[in-house]
């Protein structure tokens, strides 16, 4: 055709690309455009893309979903023989404008990404007038494809490890994010010794033991698989875990205070709370925020809990101290953990002398965070990201395609658009 150049460039194909025919249907607004592969890039394994012998014609002709033309949809058509590797059996023969086993062009499934990647999976769908499902096994097909042959591992030496729920029904991923880059580097369905194991034997043992650094919260799935696998790795607790422990302490003596403050400890059931239990009601926040963020009103409900219950009071001066010593870090913070665990040890509080025994079977791990500064706080932004990646679209079918998604926007791996360079 005269005019092959313009429409190899217009359907995204390149010049071993040869356009036979192009036909349009007005009726159904449609462009289909025919073509054949070039003799020197035919009969090519689908798969791996070694040259192999033909096998038959297959099912005949076939057609690929490429970029509108405006608002008109667009197709290429071609035929699809088969030929027989010697890897991988008989399989279709390789087209160079889609990726194998795929019903849409590659500039295509790169729009699709790249739109799925920025805004909700619904709206990808009706502007790009494809199914709902289409998006996410189009996600998991160019995840796939960005993430073969890439070393993702290369360099790895301080991670972060910890499981995010994506799913009712207690479904959860195991993702490890490297410290260095900020980039999620693996991520697999499960949260158990099993599925972090996969993640180490992925990495191989070479590299493993190149490990330096492991942050984790304190779930004793996580500290096994890294001791065995990685066992000269320093493993950091995270010091927001530790210090939501001592919250989650706080609030379970200011429970019991307005418990008895109401009669509830001694009554089946209790009225409307009174007095200083209708007081205790709203000092939860009071006792949870920091110091330095508190408003005026709950300043002044703290000074009233001081005055009225020491008990309390002493429990939220623990928790501050267990905070400060991760604030000041280091020796410093070491020694004034060294305080903290002799006074909760005699505090005469339950729930504080049950969390010094718990922050001492985990010291060598907190003290190295306090020594070497590293948390989780990176791998809890990647897992509220991967929250809203979940949220924005609407829900996954399957695993792969949240893990796929979550590859290519926090992995670094997103196509460019179609026609364009990708932004570094």
């Amino acid at each position: 055709m005269r005019d092959a150049r313009v429409w190899r460039a217009l359907v995204g194909v390149d010049k071993g690309v040869v356009i036979e025919d192009v036909e349009v249907d007005e009726d159904e607004d449609v462009v289909t455009v025919h073509v054949r592969v070039s003799r020197r890039r035919r009969a090519r394994c689908g798969v791996c893309r070694r040259k192999a012998p033909g096998y038959d014609g297959g099912d005949g002709r076939r057609r690929w979903r490429a970029l509108d033309l405006g608002a008109v949809r667009t197709f290429i058509e071609a035929d699809a023989p088969r030929v027989t590797c010697r890897e991988h059996g008989v399989v279709v023969a390789h087209v160079p404008w889609a990726r194998h086993g795929a019903g849409h062009t590659l500039a295509f499934d790169d729009q699709i990404a790249w739109l799925t990647v920025r805004c909700s999976k619904s709206a990808v769908a009706e502007l790009m007038r494809i199914a709902w499902r289409t998006v996410g096994a189009i996600i998991t097909r160019v995840g796939a494809d960005a993430l073969d042959g890439v070393d993702r591992f290369a360099g790895l030496r301080r991670i972060g490890i910890d499981e995010i729920s994506y799913k009712k029904g207690h479904k959860y991923l195991t993702i490890v994010v490297d410290h260095d880059t900020g980039r999620l580097i693996w991520a697999a369905p499960g949260r158990d010794k099993a599925t972090l194991r996969t993640f180490f034997d992925e990495l191989g043992p070479d590299r493993s033991a190149q490990i330096t650094h492991v942050s984790a919260d304190a779930a004793d799935w996580i500290a096994a698989v890294v001791a065995e696998r990685c066992p000269n790795a320093i493993r950091c607790a995270d010091p927001f875990h530790v210090v939501a422990w001592a919250t989650d302490a706080l609030d379970e003596v200011r429970r019991q205070a307005w418990n008895t403050a109401r009669g509830a400890v001694t009554q089946r059931r209790a009225g409307r709370a009174t007095g200083d239990a209708r007081a205790l009601k709203h000092a939860r926040y009071a006792l949870w925020k920091n110091p330095d963020n508190l408003t005026v009103k709950q300043q002044a409900k703290l000074a009233w809990i001081a005055k009225t219950d020491p008990a309390l009071y002493r429990a939220y001066l623990l928790k501050e101290g267990l905070r400060h010593a991760f604030a000041v870090k280091g020796a410093a913070g070491k020694e004034a953990l060294d305080r903290w665990i002799s006074w909760a040890r005699r505090c005469r509080i339950p729930a504080f002398v049950a969390l010094q025994r718990k922050i001492v079977k985990h010291r060598a791990a907190i003290d190295a965070a306090l020594d070497h500064g590293l948390s989780n706080g990176l791998i809890e932004s990647t897992n509220t990201k991967i929250r809203l990646i979940t949220r924005q679209a609407f829900g996954f079918k399957h695993p792969s395609a949240l893990i796929a998604l979550a590859m290519l926007s926090l992995g670094g791996y997103c196509p460019a658009l179609p026609g364009r360079e990708k932004s570094k």
